[in-house]
């Protein structure tokens, strides 16, 4: 059989193992912490992600109305600028 000093050393463990066991216990609790903060985050981004998506289509018409802004104006002919003024001034003068 083991004398009692070695049987009550081994029941209660060494510093080292105490202390070992301690810092186990935290770094799990720690992790345990960071994997809920984690999951948070997560859950946020879903939530940014899905508010962007909702504003995909308004940006869609925003890209067409720049497009279309963008093109240069069309320039007509001389004549045919005279002829609908002089349609106009006609249409005035009645």
């Amino acid at each position: 059989m083991a004398p009692a000093s070695a049987t009550s050393a081994s029941q209660d463990g060494t510093y080292f193992d105490k202390q070992r066991t301690l810092l186990v216990n935290e770094v799990a609790a720690s992790m345990e912490s960071v994997l809920q903060n984690i999951n948070k985050l997560n859950r946020s981004l879903e939530g940014v992600i899905a508010v962007g998506n909702e504003f995909s289509q308004v940006e869609g018409l925003w890209s067409q109305f720049e497009n279309v802004m963008a093109k240069e104006p069309v320039v007509q002919e001389e004549g045919k600028n005279d002829a609908k003024e002089g349609t106009v001034d006609e249409g005035a003068r009645q």
